[in-house]
């Protein structure tokens, strides 16, 4: 019995240590573009406020984005539940590729000059003050998407 017990257990390890790769273009496909999304804890008392205010601040700038190609699409998503040093609120906008990320001093002039002429800085600086009382960036990073086989 010992032995089968310990034999089982070393196939088991064996088993164990042979290591699961997945392979791109076999197992996945990575996509065009990327992700970028801001994960924010929001005090749930204030997810309302948030919202109205990022409806006011931002969707007027990626909709210039939008107009410009920097951006495809951009999504709020909000957590239902809330679970404290969590982000409960999402901000994502979708870039279709990479390049855009290389600096090109007079489009992004451009789009600043377009974004500012849609909504000042003056109420964008107004439209998040207060935040800094209900609001704490979690992480934001670049996330990009694959399709499985």
């Amino acid at each position: 019995m010992r032995k089968i017990l310990f034999g089982a257990v070393g196939v088991l390890i064996a088993c164990a240590s042979v290591p699961c790769v997945a392979a791109p273009y076999v197992d996945y496909t990575p996509q065009k573009g990327y992700w970028t999304i801001s994960a924010v804890e929001v005090d749930p008392n204030h997810v309302d406020d948030y919202l109205t205010g990022l409806r006011s601040s931002q969707v007027s700038a990626f909709d210039v984005l939008k107009r410009r190609g920097l951006i495809d699409d951009y999504r709020f998503m909000v957590r239902n539940g809330y679970v404290k040093g969590s982000p409960n609120v999402l901000i994502m906008t979708h870039t279709p590729n990479t390049a855009l990320m290389d600096p090109d001093q007079t489009r992004d002039q451009a789009v600043q000059k377009e974004i500012e002429s849609a909504f000042s800085k003056e109420k964008g600086e107004a439209a998040v003050r207060g935040y800094e009382k209900y609001r704490t960036f979690v992480d934001t990073a670049d996330w990009g998407t694959v399709v499985m086989k």
